[in-house]
């Protein structure tokens, strides 16, 4: 056995892993050779040789498109093992020089997609070598991310009490109500929450986080909520409320430029604005690396900082 083992090392090369790798994950030899900046002969050369040292095929076509046969499966796994240590060795190897380094996975909320740039600016400065990639979701999404090991960490509201996560509230997210300009509402002075909920209310998807708050908090004070249309994203019933098709509650960071324009406007709305918070979230079994604990840190010790700016932004 140690023979063989040693026979394959020899013959396997750390770019044919690679180009294995990208064929696997984009399911063509050609995509896998522009990512790789590859011929697609090149590449199709790359993976004879494996094939040739493994004894078997790892690809077939059926068809004109591309599978992974069993054996396949098999090697990306253990592909899959052989780049996360290496990546590990890489922040280790930081980490012994005082450095932080290695990739940083984000999956944010959608509404989050607001906040998080002015997060990663002066992060990515103190931290150079930290490969940062970030998902925008909605909040049911980036939940199964989390419980999936997907992402290092979530950027939410509205954190779950029942699922072992570690959470860190670093800004304030204030929902308020919008109309478009001239709306009726803006002439009745101040309004009761039921009144502008029966306005034609325009509402994000079930699972977003928004939407959640906006149904908890008429649970707590026996609101009756009846949407009028519901809309996949903050920016969709932001464009709808302009477009006269109604009233929404929305975060007020996606709506800034609107409101200093005056083509949006908050009217005095009873128990308005809902208030929460933004979370830093990550499971609470998961051991931080050491470029999540930077960015942890990083959070922590800025949080006065993040409110100045972001009271600025929205003054």
């Amino acid at each position: 056995m140690p023979l063989s083992i040693q026979k394959l090392a020899s013959r396997l090369t750390f770019r044919q892993l690679q180009v294995f790798k990208a064929v696997y994950d984009l399911k063509s030899y050609s995509r896998a050779g522009e990512l790789l900046g590859l011929t697609q002969p090149a590449v199709s050369s790359q993976m004879r040789h494996l094939e040739q040292a493994l004894g078997t095929p790892v690809f077939e076509y059926v068809g004109r498109q591309l599978y992974c046969t069993a054996a396949g499966e098999e090697m990306a796994l253990c592909v899959s093992a052989v780049f996360q240590e290496l990546a590990q060795m890489q922040d280790r190897l930081a980490a012994l020089e005082g450095r932080v380094a290695g990739d940083l996975k984000l999956v944010a909320v959608s509404t989050a997609q607001y906040v998080v740039p002015y997060l990663l600016g002066a992060f990515l400065q103190l931290n150079p070598q930290v490969n940062v990639s970030v998902a925008v979701v909605n909040r049911a999404t980036a939940l199964q991310r989390l419980n999936d090991n997907s992402d290092d960490l979530a950027i939410m509201g509205m954190v779950p009490t029942e699922r072992p996560l570690s959470s860190l509230p670093f800004l304030d997210n204030e929902l308020v109500p919008v109309v478009p300009a001239g709306h009726p509402l803006l002439q009745k002075g101040r309004v009761t929450a039921q009144h502008f909920l029966d306005s034609q209310l325009l509402v994000r998807e079930p699972g977003s986080g928004s939407r959640l708050a906006l149904e908890l908090y008429c649970q707590q004070h026996r609101l009756k909520l009846s949407p009028s249309m519901e809309l996949g994203s903050n920016d969709a019933v932001k464009h709808g409320v302009l477009a006269e098709l109604g009233v929404a509650v929305i975060p007020r960071l996606s709506v800034v430029s609107e409101l200093k324009l005056g083509t949006l406007q908050v009217p005095p709305i009873v128990g308005f604005p809902l208030r929460r918070s933004w979370c830093v979230v990550y499971p609470q079994a998961r051991h931080p690396t050491p470029a999540m604990r930077a960015f942890i840190d990083y959070i922590q010790q800025n949080i006065a900082q993040f409110e100045r700016v972001f009271r600025r932004l929205a003054s």
